[in-house]
């Protein structure tokens, strides 16, 4: 697979490679000419940097109709693995990663930045952003401290230009679609399904034959209904609009970009405005104002101020109804819609609670607030009167972010009809019940989680030519607070960094970065710890030996150490601060302990303090190769390695029981990660053709080097050497056939075994199957090892084409959703797909197991049966385009400098090998696709 997608790459370079003798290159995200911001005061070109930077220019933006910058760089760049997020619309989040995982403990999120200030992406318009970067090593990230030792994603908006004046004005209508659908059974093959599965497992069935055949025939819907619950509580069409204007311009002496952005997206939901005064609609509505401005008050101080506020409302059905739960929950068979009365409908079995059009039509709704509010004051002072090359820089930042919740929710009545039809009785009949109360809408309106962050920085910077040395350096002190989820759980943080960049002859290149962090999280007499970074150039293009300056060809090579401020988690995720100190717990029998007898309760030892506590470091080595080989052709490669040392872990697996203790946590964790990184960029014009195509591929794999794990009775047990996150299982080896299968074989200990029931192999020849026989099964389900994007785009006169594909690679999936594939548990329904594809006695070469009315143990046991290869192609967006002549706006339309209108299609297609489902999001929430027309006009 590794060699299949490298000759992808080989071949596109090919293809631009025969057509290297036109006329001018375009500008490529890899050109070394690129600005790139690795969060110095003063902004670099990628030739002039020796760290691992991939950039995502303008061009590559805004092509996705995306409702924020992070599903706008869906798939895209080079070392940043972005996988996209399902659910409601307000909650279609990608997860990232830089360079895959590298560590423990669920902490490989990078460090997201927009303007150099650590933010939230999820607010940014795409229409705002400039370009993002994406920091990889340590010469890039070490100037964030603790916090950029996952990788950093440097967004950049837009700012305003000198001597211009330009208004841009866009409308994008979306018409949204869901991507995969469950199918599940009917009515009557549900009737089917339950009796075979309580037959399989011993017992009666659920209806008897006159039962099922009203189910078919429909005779008494009521009774025994069929209801298609997708199609009742669904529609087949969202709609999303976005409206923006931008304004951008300015004077020598003062520039200023402002936008105003504006998103609208209504939901799914199929009958929404079935009350009066109200709608039920699951929509989200969100509306941006950016300001940034660049004043030269004086010759040499120079002022910048960003000010954002976002206003976000999304709402919802009553009491938060996770709708397609229900829909994956209830029976087609289960209840009507309404009961013979006229209400909202129920049964004994499944609630009218769970009754998914009463939920998004009955229960009224819930709505939630954002606001959201953050600025940035920066004032750079020229001290050349003190010093040649001498300056000043300082800046203040401060974001505010709170959540208001309105509960608008009410109750309903249902009633529950119980039908019975006994065998000889001509016709059924039926009892019923009535529960609930019809209530008022709810009127509660309370606040929610609160964010403040507040950031400062100051420093100098020193900038000189001596002779054909080009010197910058920065000394920076940068201290932040941050209340995460509200008050009194303050963090501080706090970096002193000495950055210097050295260029010589513009051929040989020296970034040295010096960073002491210090940290409210960590214990007492480890919260200030040391960074140093060292990276080295060498622009060969530039030496005088080279025959041929105008291709270009640089070595880079950067090593060093960065800290982080983790704090170890315990069983449930959540974070311990008191790791440092020695827990005790009060509980158990009473005591009285004084004259008056008052009760004391028992003192007990809890867990242990971490002796010697440290923190996480990361030891990071990079090189790599960018060079310009033909005329328009932009390549670069590179290799990493890194090693993460004192990472937290329980010490359980190092101590006996004997302690009388909980084990402590300690920095036990060792972590080693390597890979590869192949970027190409290909841009040229042929006459009145302009042809741009890209693409990028990365390897990421880990190993877990140590993680004290307890003592393994068996070595197939051992996680130590395995991946990061790697997936367990038994190997299945088939399904029983008959009793007597059953009979001459292996005993399995989860549950009693039938005929259909999953059969697993011995692994480790103990003559009992267990959990001891688990083993490394496929590869990690949270993020794939390869991650690959290409891009073809074209424009011939104004009209244009752009599409952009995304993959992964060794990458796995447990088909454990319910319903879908493990269907039937706790009184669920049942897919077509597992229907189909079910083990029976006729049919012993199926895809599943028998069908069971219960949580079969045995069966739904991660394991190879359960396992696919998760690994898919997508097409991201495609777009067709066309830009008005210039010569027809301006001859016919004077104050209109530029026009476009487009359409595009976002995540059409996708290839993958997980069967009726999309392969990043197959659980019970969909994903969508998109047909987006838009127009955008700039005077």
């Amino acid at each position: 697979m590794y060699k299949k997608y490298i000759s992808v790459l080989a071949s596109m370079a090919l293809v631009s490679a025969g057509a290297m003798a036109q006329n001018d290159s375009i500008k490529s995200s890899l050109s070394p000419s690129q600005p790139a911001d690795i969060g110095s005061d003063k902004v670099f070109s990628l030739g002039e940097t020796t760290g691992a930077v991939s950039v995502i220019t303008g061009n590559q933006l805004n092509r996705r109709n995306a409702k924020d910058i992070g599903n706008d760089i869906l798939g895209q760049g080079s070392g940043l693995i972005s996988l996209q997020g399902a659910g409601r619309y307000v909650d279609q989040n990608p997860t990232f990663y830089v360079r895959g995982l590298q560590t423990l403990n669920d902490n490989n999120t990078p460090l997201f930045i927009v303007d150099g200030i650590e933010r939230d992406i999820t607010s940014v318009s795409p229409e705002d952003v400039e370009r993002v970067e994406i920091l990889k090593d340590a010469a890039a990230t070490a100037i964030y401290g603790y916090k950029g030792i996952n990788g950093v994603v440097v967004v950049t908006t837009k700012r305003g230009k000198a001597n211009t004046r330009e208004i841009t004005i866009s409308y994008d209508h979306e018409f949204r679609f869901f991507a995969h659908t469950p199918k599940f059974v009917n009515g009557y093959t549900y009737g089917l399904a339950i009796n075979e599965a309580r037959q399989n497992d011993g017992l009666g069935v659920r209806y008897l034959p006159q039962e099922l055949t009203a189910l078919k025939d429909q005779t008494y819907p009521e009774l025994y209904p069929n209801v298609n619950w997708l199609d009742e509580t669904m529609g087949s069409t969202s709609h999303t609009n976005k409206y923006a204007i931008q304004f951008r311009g300015g004077t020598d002496k003062f520039r200023y970009y402002t936008s105003i952005n504006l998103l609208t997206n209504s939901g799914f939901i199929a009958k929404p405005n079935e009350n009066s005064g109200y709608s039920t609609q699951d929509k989200f509505s969100r509306g941006n104002v950016r300001m940034n401005l660049d004043i030269d008050l004086t010759p040499t101080t120079l002022v910048k101020l960003n000010i954002f506020g976002s206003l976000t409302e999304n709402q919802q059905p009553g009491d938060k109804a996770n709708l397609w739960d229900m829909i994956y929950t209830v029976p087609s068979a289960a209840f009507p819609i309404k009961g013979p009365d006229g209400k909202w409908a129920g049964s004994d079995t499944w609630a009218g609670t769970l009754n998914p059009v009463a939920q998004s039509q009955g229960a009224a709704y819930y709505k939630n607030h954002r606001r959201a509010l953050s600025a940035d004051l920066t004032i750079r002072q020229d001290l050349g009167m003190i010093l040649e090359g001498l300056s000043a820089n300082v800046r203040v930042a401060y974001d505010n972010m709170a959540n208001i919740f309105e509960n608008h929710s009410k109750t309903y009545v249902y009633s529950v009809t119980t039908p019975s039809w006994p065998n000889g009785a001509a016709e059924p009949t039926y009892t019923t019940s009535i529960y609930g109360v019809d209530g008022e809408m709810g009127s509660k309106a309370d606040p929610g989680t609160y964010h403040r962050y507040f950031h400062f920085d100051g420093g100098f910077n020193y900038e000189k030519k001596f002779g054909d040395l080009d010197l910058y350096s920065q000394l920076k002190w940068d201290y932040e607070y941050t209340d995460p989820n509200g008050i009194n759980n303050t963090v501080y943080r706090q970096n002193v960094t000495w950055w210097t960049h050295l260029n010589y002859k513009s051929r040989y290149l020296l970034d040295l970065t010096l960073v002491e962090s210090g940290s409210s999280r960590l214990a007492p007499g480890t919260k200030w710890n040391f960074s140093p970074t060292l990276g080295l150039g060498w622009v060969i293009s530039n030496e005088n030996f080279w025959s041929n300056p105008d291709r270009y060809l640089k070595l880079r090579a950067t090593a060093g150490m960065l800290n982080a401020d983790f704090l170890p988690k315990d069983k449930y995720g959540n974070e311990v601060w008191t790791y440092y100190a020695q827990q005790y717990v009060i509980g158990g029998g009473l005591y009285p302990f004084d004259n008056t007898w008052n009760p004391w309760q028992q003192t007990t030892l809890g867990q242990m303090a971490t002796p010697d506590p440290g923190h996480e470091k990361a030891y990071k080595f990079n090189v790599g190769v960018d060079a310009s080989p033909v005329d328009g052709l932009n390549v670069s490669v590179d290799l990493f390695k890194e090693r993460r040392k004192g990472i937290w872990v329980s010490s359980a697996g190092k101590y006996s029981s004997l302690i009388g203790m909980t084990a402590p946590y300690e920095n036990g964790g060792i972590v080693d990660s390597k890979g590869i990184e192949i970027s190409a960029d290909y841009n040229k014009t042929f006459g009145d053709v302009t042809l741009s195509v890209g693409g990028n591929f990365s390897y990421n794999k880990n190993k877990i080097v140590k993680m004290m794990e307890e003592p393994r009775d068996y070595a197939n047990l051992v996680q130590t050497g395995n991946s990061v996150d790697q997936l367990y299982g038994l190997k299945a080896i088939g399904f029983f056939k008959d009793d007597a299968d059953i009979l001459n074989s292996i005993p399995q200990t989860f549950s009693t075994v039938r005929p259909g029931d999953i059969k697993y192999e011995d692994v480790n020849d103990d003559g009992v199957i267990d959990a001891n026989d688990k083993v490394a099964i496929g590869y990690s389900t949270r993020a794939p090892e390869i991650f690959y994007n290409f891009r073809l785009g074209a424009e011939w006169k104004g009209l244009g084409m752009y599409a952009f594909f995304q993959g992964t690679g060794n990458y796995s999936a447990v088909l454990n959703t319910k319903s879908m594939y493990w269907p039937l548990i706790n009184n669920t329904t049942i897919s077509q797909y597992a229907y189909d594809n079910r083990w029976t006695p006729d049919h012993q070469d199926a895809l599943f197991p028998r069908l069971s009315s219960s949580n079969n143990a045995n069966n739904y046991q991660t394991s190879t049966l359960w396992l696919r290869n998760r690994s898919f192609l997508k097409l991201r967006n495609i777009e067709v385009y066309y830009n008005l002549p210039g010569k027809f706006l301006k001859d016919n339309l004077k104050v209109v400098s530029g026009a476009k209108l487009y359409v595009r299609a976002i995540d059409l297609f996708a290839t993958s090998n997980v069967p009726k489902n999309d392969p990043e999001c197959y659980g019970i929430d969909p994903v969508n696709k998109s047909v987006a027309f838009g127009l955008s006009v700039t005077f």
